[in-house]
C-alpha cells in the first residue's frame, strides 16, 4: 500500500519528528527511522524520554526528512504516533537493526557497557 508517509520516506537516513507539549509548542528532534511495507515508520529512543512521554499524552505528530543535524529537507507531514507493543516492538527493532547495521549495533553495545535504560519504539502512521 503507498502512503504519503511511504512515498515521502522512501529514501534517507532521519527524520525530524515534531511531537507537542501540553501547551501545544512543537519539539523537533532529528531521529533514524525504518520504513515498513505497510507504509508505518518505526523510531526508537528511551522510554523515559521527552518524546516518549509526549506521545503518550497526545498522538498527533509532524514528520519530515531532514539531515543529522535536524536541518529539513522535506514537506512536513501530519501523522499518528503510538508506543509499539511487545511483537510491534521487536518488528520495529528489526527493520532499525537492518537498515543501520553496523552502526546501531556498535550503539546498542556500547549503551550496554554503561547502565542499560529501557527503550520503546514509536510507531508512526500517515
Amino acid at each position: 500500500m503507498v502512503t504519503p508517509l511511504a512515498t515521502a520516506f522512501a529514501r534517507g537516513n532521519y527524520l525530524s519528528l515534531e511531537t507537542f507539549r501540553a501547551d501545544g509548542t512543537g519539539v523537533r528532534t532529528p531521529v533514524w527511522f525504518a520504513l515498513d511495507r505497510d507504509g508505518t515508520l518505526y523510531l526508537y529512543t528511551l522510554l523515559n524520554s521527552g518524546k516518549t512521554k509526549r506521545v503518550r499524552r497526545t498522538a498527533a505528530v509532524r514528520v519530515a526528512l531532514c539531515d543529522m543535524r535536524g536541518q529539513v529537507r522535506g514537506s512536513w507531514i501530519e501523522a499518528t504516533a503510538s508506543i509499539a507493543g511487545t511483537a510491534e516492538y521487536a518488528h520495529g527493532m528489526a527493520l532499525l537493526d537492518r537498515k543501520y547495521w553496523p552502526w546501531k549495533k556498535i550503539g546498542d553495545i556500547l549503551g550496554q557497557l554503561r547502565t542499560p535504560r529501557p527503550r520503546a519504539v514509536i510507531a508512526i502512521r500517515g
